[in-house]
């Protein structure tokens, strides 16, 4: 670390980290959280579940991969920025095709490095997600009392709706299928059955491994309504991920949702979408200590019994109290209890609150993308 700090983050509690600024400069102000991942920076940062969010890395090595464009799992970063314990490493990857630092400057996101990021994901764990202001300033001059005061005007995630903010603006159809060896990404070719998918904030994977199942698949805006999705004549709607409150973000997906399962067709949602699914049959959503971010969170099938290690990223939680007489809890999580999947039961409508598309993660999960297209695929046939 050079003599005079580079970067600080301030905690609305007063609390002050200092380190060394690279990318961007300037301030950011979000909900502090931690992610666990070994692998798959780039998938984190530019996943739109992230928006509102600054992300603390675990593991110490970042930026040893590079960038690859071909990773972006939407077109630039969304996380605000991102906070490390060692400077970014130099890439050392085939795929490479740049360098992370120069990376972040570009897309207008700011690195902090030098940190003992053990010390900070305590601080998450213990306080609960933390409100902060991050700045890089390379002349190392920072305005504590205005960063403080910056953290703690913060009006958190709670009540706040951002799908809107990260959802495409018009409808597009989605082909490519997911990345294989040798060959890369490759095109679904042929008639297939029609699924809409609903973009709360989607990851690319998600939309990938719905064309590899077999699936037409057209993305539509957040804010669409039950009537333009029936007008696509779909044999299957998707929910995507995505950022903020879902019962913020419910006072326009509810309704739609509720269409959508009033016309009796197969729905599968991931993560925000599994979230706004379980408000639409009833249930209620909660705000969790610290979230769950990270490639490696075990997750009870409760009725297969098997344990599957999954990809999360969520900080709020279905509360499984409140599901309603018909939707039965599928899957809970093995570090807490806390739901992670529910099942219609008598229609197949399902949704899990981990990411099966992984990107970064294992991929114990893709059953439920061929589960899905074997519902569609029965709907399609009539």
């Amino acid at each position: 670390m050079p003599a005079k700090p580079t970067a600080c983050l301030a905690l609305a509690d007063g609390t002050l980290f200092y380190g060394k600024g690279f990318g961007a400069t300037g301030m950011r102000v979000a909900e502090l959280c931690f992610n666990t991942a070994m692998t798959g920076y780039q998938e984190i940062m530019t996943d739109p579940s992230y928006a509102g969010q600054i992300v603390t890395f675990t593991f110490p090595h970042i930026g040893n991969t590079g960038i690859t464009p071909e990773d972006d799992e939407t077109a630039d970063p969304v996380a605000e920025a991102m906070i490390v314990k060692w400077d970014p490493t130099v890439p050392s990857n085939w795929r490479s095709t740049g360098d992370l630092v120069s990376w972040l400057e570009k897309t207008g996101r700011i690195g902090m490095g030098g940190v003992d990021t053990r010390r900070l994901t305590r601080a998450i764990r213990q306080q609960g997600a933390p409100h902060v202001a991050l700045a890089h300033a390379p002349d190392g001059d920072f305005d504590i009392e205005a960063l403080v005061a910056a953290a703690r005007g913060f009006p958190g995630l709670v009540g706040l709706d951002l799908a809107k903010g990260v959802s495409c603006a018009q409808s597009y159809r989605w082909d490519e299928k997911r990345w294989a060896w040798p060959e890369g990404y490759t095109k679904r070719e042929g008639v297939a059955p029609k699924v809409v998918a609903i973009d709360y904030g989607a990851k690319r994977n998600i939309l990938r491994c719905l064309a590899s199942v077999g699936c037409d698949v057209t993305v539509m805006p957040a804010t669409t309504t039950a009537e333009e999705v029936l007008a696509q004549n779909p044999d299957g709607v998707f929910l995507s991920n995505g950022p903020g409150d879902p019962a913020a973000t419910g006072a326009y997906a509810v309704p739609m949702i509720q269409g959508v399962l009033a016309a009796d067709l197969p729905v599968f949602g991931i993560c925000l979408g599994h979230q706004m699914l379980a408000l639409a049959l009833g249930a209620k959503t909660v705000k969790m200590n610290h979230g769950h971010h990270g490639a490696n969170h075990p997750v009870k099938d409760l009725e297969s019994g098997r344990v599957e290690i999954t990809s999360m990223n969520h900080g709020f939680t279905v509360d499984s109290q409140t599901l309603p007489k018909g939707v039965i809890e599928t899957h809970v999580s093995l570090f807490d209890g806390s739901n992670c999947g529910i099942r219609m039961a008598d229609r197949p409508v399902f949704s899990v609150q981990y990411h099966p598309e992984a990107s970064p993660g294992p991929q114990d999960s893709f059953y439920l993308f061929e589960r899905f297209a074997q519902a569609v695929q029965t709907r399609a046939a009539g």
